[in-house]
């Protein structure tokens, strides 16, 4: 049976979501290797060549495990992994994911004290610091990060949380889903403790598989736990992964399609990775404010890996992104919770090319002149290209 008959699915589409995202042919076509038996000597060769390549990514000479599931179950993991019923947890949240890794951790009996971060911006390392000074009893056992938000545009810049997450001595858990792949991160010499990621972002895979590094401090966390964890539990994972396994069965396919992405992505060089998200993050901000669209994100908290913006006056967000979706093939997000209906999000991950955004950004000129909305069509066109041309991603 075609996929268009599956899917219902005729037109080829461009996604520039937050996630999924699209993915290059040879790893797509990884996926379509045969079988292996998943306690065998080629899966431990395969997982061990996986683990190797996502510790400089992670920043850690430490141990990374993989999971079968989403980003959100690589959280789940964590959450359940590290803590017991009745820690005091510190949220930070910047937006609807951060929020959700806060909910994980009360849906496990934790109690969530929350440090409140305006829609937009970044959490402020001074707040942080002070609420961590006053717990002179050491009663917060944890603190939960997001690293990259990808509801409010926003990225957090981890290391400016180090000096009073390690004067305090909090656990830490890191949500770098949308994060890790798209710009530095150092884990071992930062200090977090448990960070988590998954490969349908900025690794530019299918989903179906979770990352997960730990320091020392965090496995002694986790051996002191008492919190129920069954599929989700990271000793576990650890105890099989020295012997090449996985607890359970993992997604063969998708492993297959993470080493070819990861190949490809080292062959690039980790900086050239960085500068490229950057970029073209850049790009579509100019190309935003040239067309008459308000950068969500506050100047020094955007985020590479998407971009979120509202739209012009009197431009309706779900009628543009209907129109750019049907009539010109391309996926944007709109905004979660309370900012549904609000701002449009763009993505810059995954198998997409300098062409991909320029392109992208005259079918958002014609789109929004097909409802109406004044456009000098050209002006973003060449608003992004002026900034891609000043930035190596031209080439990319």
């Amino acid at each position: 049976m075609a996929a268009s008959e599956v899917l219902g699915i005729v037109k080829k589409t461009l996604l520039l979501l937050p996630g999924p995202v699209p993915v290059a042919q040879p790893v797509l076509e990884a996926m379509a290797w045969p079988m292996i038996n998943h306690r065998g000597p080629e899966f431990a060769e395969l997982q061990g060549r996986l683990e190797r390549d996502m510790r400089p990514i992670f920043g850690t000479e430490g141990d990374v495990v993989f999971l079968g599931c989403s980003g959100t179950g690589g959280l789940e993991a964590a959450v359940a992994s590290t803590f017991s019923p009745g820690d005091h947890l510190l949220s930070c949240p910047v937006g609807v994911f951060g929020k959700r890794l806060a909910t994980i951790a009360t849906s496990f009996g934790c109690t969530v004290e929350t440090v409140e971060t305006p829609l937009g911006s970044s959490l402020d390392p001074q707040a942080l610091a002070a609420r961590l000074e006053a717990d002179t009893e050491r009663r917060i056992a944890g603190v939960l990060f997001t690293h990259n938000e990808t509801s409010t545009g926003v990225q957090n810049d981890m290391s400016a949380y180090v000096p009073a997450l390690k004067k305090h001595g909090a656990i830490s858990i890191v949500d770098s889903v949308s994060g890790l792949g798209a710009s530095h991160f150092a884990m071992d010499s930062w200090g977090y403790d448990v960070v988590v990621t998954a490969s349908q972002k900025a690794l530019a895979v299918p989903p179906g598989v979770a990352m997960v590094a730990v320091s020392e401090r965090g496995w002694s966390a986790m051996e002191r736990a008492r919190g129920a964890r069954f599929y989700f539990d990271l000793l576990k994972a650890r105890e099989f992964s020295r012997n090449g396994q996985t607890p359970w069965t993992p997604p063969i396919s998708v492993f297959y399609a993470l080493a070819v992405s990861l190949s490809r992505y080292h062959s690039a060089g980790m900086e050239a990775q960085f500068a490229r998200h950057a970029g073209y993050a850049q790009a579509i901000r100019a190309a935003f404010e040239t067309l008459g669209f308000t950068i969500f994100s506050a100047p020094d908290a955007h985020s590479v890996t998407v971009v979120a913006a509202t739209p012009p006056a009197g431009v309706q967000a779900g009628a543009f992104l209907t129109r750019l979706r049907e009539e010109y093939g391309v996926v944007l997000s709109g905004g979660q919770g309370e900012l549904a209906g609000k701002i449009v999000r763009m993505g810059t991950m995954g198998d997409v090319s300098a062409g991909d955004i320029l392109g992208a950004v005259g079918s958002i000129e014609c789109a929004l002149a097909d409802i109406g909305a004044p456009v000098e069509f050209g002006s973003g066109v060449a608003a992004a290209a002026s900034e891609l041309r000043a930035s190596t991603t031209v080439t990319a």
